[in-house]
């Protein structure tokens, strides 16, 4: 279907609010203008889920995915996974696995045959998953490895572009692991992604500091100039304007925001935190560096609060609309190559 057609949405973790968003999303599609979209999920599932939230959405089952075009407007359109889903609400279990990741493997195929302009996925239960044998770090590594890509994870919401460096580490193994290597590979690709996806033309990157006021002069740490300056020199003789390493306490003010288009930050809290704050509940994840456009709400499955009401969709529905526009330029993009 090219660009044109519908996106593509996941499953996710069947017993967080995955479901429940996007039935809501379907209810509010003409109030957010929302691209059609379709699921890879169980079509029972939704339609009891819908039920049980009292949410009026018809379950339209489809076979292909360009039917979604036609049915969206009066019912969610869901292709069928190859098994029933059960799932209590707030309690995952180890035997969904195999659906979660099926929804994931066959929403991943739709978007690289042009069957769907682009993947958006709802959060899935790592440990869930670990438990029955996954052996990716998350959701984004199982993309990479599905393309034969090395993605990046950016957050953004409008008022906020962050990059993290390292992502799922523990805090010591993150410092541990950092790299000179690393941040120039996370800069080349952020820099690429904002010429090509958001059509920024010359792309300005901050580069956050590690350690508190840059490392005071290597009293508070050396990484700023062993890894992280030598990263930003290399940044610049690529052609990319980078700055930096910058205070992090600083960096996320609002006079400081308007110096850059994004952020990269050395682990993934220093990124999280000042985008999570911003963005409230309309944040979203894109990922960088794959074959496919991928988007995905800032938040996980939430298991808390399946069921109570409290959920909100923002993310989800910022995720979905930051997907079609990603998809549509980089479709005139390829036009115009």
């Amino acid at each position: 279907m090219g660009p044109t057609g519908p996106l593509s949405l996941t499953m996710g973790e069947p017993a967080g609010i995955g479901g429940e968003l996007a039935l809501m999303a379907w209810q509010r599609r003409s109030e957010r203008e929302l691209p059609p979209f379709f699921l890879f999920d169980d079509p029972g599932r939704l339609e009891r889920l819908a039920g049980d939230l009292k949410l009026a959405v018809p379950v339209k089952h489809i076979s292909e995915p360009k039917e979604a075009l036609s049915a969206f407007p009066h019912a969610l359109p869901v292709m069928s996974l190859s098994q029933p889903v059960s799932a209590t609400p707030g309690q995952p279990d180890p035997h969904t696995a195999a659906a979660v990741l099926e929804s994931i493997e066959r929403a991943v195929i739709a978007v690289r045959q042009g069957q769907a302009a682009a993947l958006v996925t709802n959060p899935i239960h790592k440990a869930v998953l670990y438990e029955a044998g996954f052996g990716h770090a998350g959701h984004t590594d199982y993309l990479g490895a599905l393309t034969g890509a090395r993605p990046t994870m950016m957050l953004l919401c409008p008022e906020l572009r962050v990059v993290p460096v390292t992502v799922h580490l523990a805090l010591r193994q993150a410092v541990e692991q950092l790299s000179t290597e690393a941040i120039v590979e996370a800069g080349k690709c952020t820099a690429q992604a904002l010429v090509f996806d958001f059509g920024v033309a010359k792309p300005r990157l901050a580069v956050a500091a590690l350690n508190p006021h840059a490392g005071e002069a290597s009293t508070l740490g050396d990484e700023e100039v062993r890894i992280i300056a030598p990263a930003v020199a290399a940044l610049g003789e690529a052609g990319i304007d980078a700055f930096g390493p910058i205070p992090a306490d600083t960096l996320f003010r609002a006079p400081q925001r308007r110096t850059y288009d994004a952020v990269l930050c050395m682990y993934h809290d220093q990124a999280l935190i000042p985008l999570k704050t911003l963005a409230q509940d309309h944040g979203t994840n894109i990922t960088l560096g794959l074959p496919i456009v991928r988007t995905s709400p800032d938040h996980g499955t939430a298991l808390d609060l399946v069921g109570t009401g409290q959920a909100s969709d923002a993310s989800l529905c910022a995720a979905l609309s930051l997907a079609a526009e990603v998809a549509a330029r980089r479709a005139v993009a390829e036009e115009n190559a």
